[in-house]
């Protein structure tokens, strides 16, 4: 009889012990899954620069391809220079003219002087002729700057990579015609990619700026390190959105259950491996490895 007392204990114990065993590891699952830094809500991102001509005027010659790899200040196409070339001539013209006028009004202003010491002009005749002079190398200094202008709008012509990227989604082609302040190349920064981790709020208190952290891409089999470099400190509100009377759209219900925000976390790349190609818009999962809770 003890011992039929004792193995019932005994396997009461035990599955007392299992069932412990099992609520500590689903409660540190459950930690892990809930509160753990991790997601698999990361993208791929990058800076595009749009790149637009400074000028108009129509497409003369386009020497990139679409995902072509370009250094910066190399070129990327070339608007026709007929009508700035000639815009320079008429500057220079422009120039020369406003040149000798000022030097002829300076001349009749030195001689209007001269005749005013010897009392043979009045003063209102001397001063005249000193203000037409002024006005005239005000004249010869405008026509300068317009000569420049026109100078700088030929070199203009030529559209440059302003950083090392991959051209994106071309479509510019030979006699488009391109509009001064209209992009028409992408340009993909090569030195600017990174991962934005969307983090549930209740996480981010485990997360600092520095952290470790391992960067799994979808397709890849190995893993990228990297680190945290920032959070976002602002997200979207639906409720400030105004109607047309100015007044805020207010949603009319809330639920009891309410769901965490999620957050973007800015993480740097230490290194790419070579032979991974990167592209903006791959999805990734992100692991903070050290952060202020240990995990």
């Amino acid at each position: 009889m003890m011992s039929k007392l004792k193995l019932k204990a005994g396997g009461f114990a035990l599955t007392a012990a299992v069932l412990a065993c099992a609520l500590v590891l689903g409660h540190h699952l459950w930690d892990y899954y809930v509160n753990a830094p991790w997601t698999r809500d990361g993208k791929v991102t990058a800076d595009v620069v749009r790149v637009a001509p400074e000028v108009s005027g129509p497409i003369q010659t386009v020497y990139v391809t679409d995902n072509q790899l370009v250094q910066a200040g190399d070129v990327l196409f070339e608007i026709s220079e007929e009508r700035f070339q000639l815009a320079l001539k008429a500057a220079q013209a422009d120039l020369d003219t406003a040149h000798e006028t000022m030097t002829f009004k300076q001349s009749q202003a030195t001689r209007h002087a001269t005749l005013r010491e010897k009392g043979s002009t009045s003063q209102e005749n001397a001063e005249q002729a000193a203000q037409e002079a002024a006005a005239a190398k005000a004249a010869y200094r405008s026509a300068q700057v317009a000569l420049d202008v026109a100078k700088l709008n030929l070199e203009r012509t030529t559209v440059r990579a302003p950083v090392t990227g991959y051209v994106t989604n071309l479509h510019l082609r030979q006699g488009d015609y391109a509009m001064a302040g209209t992009a028409t190349v992408a340009l993909l920064d090569a030195d600017s990619f990174r991962v934005t981790g969307y983090f549930r709020e209740t996480q981010l208190a485990r997360i600092e700026v520095g952290d470790p952290v391992r960067i799994g891409l979808m397709g890849t089999r190995n893993d990228l390190s990297g680190h945290i470099e920032s959070f976002g400190r602002g997200i979207a509100d639906s409720n400030t959105a105004s109607n047309a009377q100015g007044l805020p759209s207010v949603e009319p219900v809330f639920t009891w259950v309410r769901l965490a925000q999620r957050i973007p976390v800015r993480i740097g790349i230490d290194e790419v491996p070579d032979g991974m190609a990167l592209a903006a818009g791959m999805t990734a999962s992100v692991t903070v490895e050290d952060s202020a809770s240990g995990a």
